[in-house]
């Protein structure tokens, strides 16, 4: 994933990401108004996790939305708003500077849209960067109540095993053979179950989670609904593309080699019309004859 802000980057290109996240905040301010009303929900801290959190301005619009809620949600209730304690995860390659660099004007705005400009923000706010797979353990034991991934989790922790058969393929496609597509399937349930079993490990009890996972409309593989099947088709013409220039500077070297070895041949020839040469070695003659050329 590219970093920064250039034309290139993820954080200029991520605007499906970005209505992925606007498309299921209604549930996610829901679960989040649920988890505070709940009787297990301590009242003095929220302690959350945006596993997937990549940077760019979708990194901070789900903190955003869920302040707004618990503020909202605390006057409603007439209580104070408990501090908040926010984990930004993904992995070591994430650019993490751009997310860091970007918190103070997030406090700004934030104020702002509180209608508070001259105060503090009206929670505690703590957000930290935890680098790292979330098909690992990541947190503590019981330390989180809301956790949140947004178009991450079809990611796969590793290749899976036994795609030398998808040739010409770059994921799945209709043509993929049948153990391809159990190849990805069996990696799918490995990657999910080990990412259930770490956070059931580090969620409180009552906790509540909100995954939203880009899937497929049907059973069908459609290439339709991917561009994956489009970058397959421009890689391999690619590969075409570097094997024609391969065999053109093979041609080239054969044409070079032969134009020599004739050159070379008559050169012999002549000398030995002239009687200038009894017996003399093939490098000697490649030498003479590059002399007299010069």
């Amino acid at each position: 994933m590219n970093g920064g802000l250039e034309d290139t980057s993820y954080a200029m290109n991520s605007l499906l990401q970005r209505k992925g996240i606007s498309r299921t905040l209604p549930i996610t301010k829901e679960t989040v108004v649920k988890l505070m009303r709940s009787s297990s929900f301590p009242k003095g801290r929220l302690v959350m996790a945006d596993l997937g959190c990549a940077s760019g301005p979708n990194t901070l619009l789900l903190v955003s939305e869920v302040i707004k809620a618990v503020h909202k949600l605390s006057r409603e209730l007439g209580q104070e708003c408990p501090e908040l304690q926010v984990f930004l995860n993904d992995l070591p390659g994430n650019d993490f500077n751009n997310v860091f660099t970007s918190i103070q004007g997030f406090k700004e705005n934030m104020k702002k849209e509180m209608g508070e400009p001259n105060s503090e923000p009206p929670l505690m706010i703590s957000i930290v960067g935890v680098p790292g797979s979330f098909y690992d353990r990541l947190f503590l034991t019981d330390s989180l109540h809301f956790i949140h991934s947004s178009y991450s989790l079809h990611w796969r922790s590793r290749v899976p095993q036994g795609l030398e058969e998808n040739k010409g393929n770059i994921y799945l496609t209709s043509s993929s053979p049948p153990g391809v597509l159990e190849a990805y399937c069996k990696q799918f349930q490995t990657d999910f179950s080990s990412f259930l079993k770490f956070r059931s490990q580090e969620l409180v009890t009552g906790g509540r989670m909100v995954l939203t996972i880009p899937a497929r409309r049907g059973e069908q593989h459609s290439e339709k609904e991917c561009c994956y099947l489009l970058m397959s088709m421009a890689l391999n013409q690619m590969a075409t593309e570097v094997d024609i220039y391969i065999y053109i500077y093979i041609y080239i070297y054969i044409y070079i080699y032969i134009y020599i070895y004739i050159y070379i041949y008559i050169y012999i020839y002549i000398l030995k019309e002239n009687n200038q040469i009894k017996s003399v070695s093939y490098c000697h003659l490649l030498y003479r004859s590059l002399q007299c050329r010069d």
